[in-house]
């Protein structure tokens, strides 16, 4: 299973993110190039202990269930999947400053160590599902924008 702790697929996602610009257009999905890498900005500070969001109540009950079903293979997330409120953006920015950004987060979990953990929908995640969901949100959103 691909991992954003595996050096060469965490070169990829970052080439990936470098090859995007503001002129790519998504292709589902409501935010524009800046709002997506800003979310992944957000997503990234949040699973390397950077941000913390309090647990949805459906996520108590539902979580571990969809969790287990995005990682059993490397199938890419569905288009349209819900987002957490706080991971919602609308602003607007620097689209290279965020980009940079986003490519440091990435190379961050070069040396990841947030063993604790708890995702607002999922829960407790071990090493294995971050860097597997991680992968996994990462090429969601670089497929959204053709990248």
């Amino acid at each position: 299973m691909k991992s954003i702790f595996d050096k060469d697929i965490n070169a990829e996602l970052i080439e990936r993110i470098r090859a995007l610009s503001t002129e790519n257009v998504a292709e589902w999905g409501e935010m524009n190039c800046f709002q997506m890498i800003r979310h992944c900005t957000k997503s990234e500070e949040m699973f390397l202990g950077k941000r913390s969001y309090p647990r949805v109540l459906i996520g108590r009950i539902f979580g571990k269930m969809i969790l287990k079903g995005l990682l059993k293979n490397n199938e890419p997330i569905k288009k349209n999947q819900p987002t957490h409120l706080a991971l919602k953006i609308k602003d607007t920015g620097n689209f290279e400053v965020e980009k940079l950004k986003w490519m440091e987060l990435l190379e961050a979990y070069k040396s990841y160590t947030n063993g604790t953990f708890v995702h607002p929908f999922f829960g407790k995640m071990t090493d294995e599902q971050i860097g597997r969901y991680v992968f996994k949100h990462t090429d969601h959103h670089l497929r959204q924008f053709n990248s």
